[in-house]
């Protein structure tokens, strides 16, 4: 049986994450790449996010006893095979944890354009997954 409360729990935190991120969502790109602080909060923030989407998406797999995910995006690839993502937000999820990837391990390959086109862009997909786990939890 699904933890609920472990879910709802990931959820707030998710919630918070997002709360954080706000007020950077209007940043200028110049202003990004000259402070060193901006940068690290946003990027470690969108690192949270997305591992906590990750984490939920691994307990709703495990708890439905769907087909092992070989990598993490493919998480929400099953999640959306399952119905309880829309296909192409299960897609876009993916795409973040790929994202998520080069944030943690790839630092030279980071792209400040990139950050920022996730910054204004994605923040409503993990709306939208929040919206799509309360469905079935």
């Amino acid at each position: 049986m699904v933890d609920r409360d472990l879910i709802l729990r990931r959820l707030a935190d998710l919630d918070t994450y997002l709360d954080q991120l706000a007020p950077y969502r209007a940043v200028e790109l110049e202003r990004y790449r000259s402070d060193w602080k901006t940068q690290r909060i946003v990027e470690r923030t969108l690192h949270l996010a997305i591992e906590t989407c990750m984490d939920v998406a691994d307990h709703i797999v495990a708890d439905r006893r769907l087909r092992v995910p070989e990598t993490g995006g493919a998480t929400f690839d099953i999640l959306a095979e399952a119905g309880v993502l829309p296909a192409e937000l299960g897609r876009s999820l993916a795409r973040m944890v790929g994202f998520r990837n080069i944030l943690v391990h790839d630092y030279a390959r980071l792209d400040a354009e990139l950050v920022l086109k996730a910054l204004r862009t994605n923040l409503a997909d993990f709306e939208r997954f929040k919206d799509s786990v309360l469905k079935v939890v």
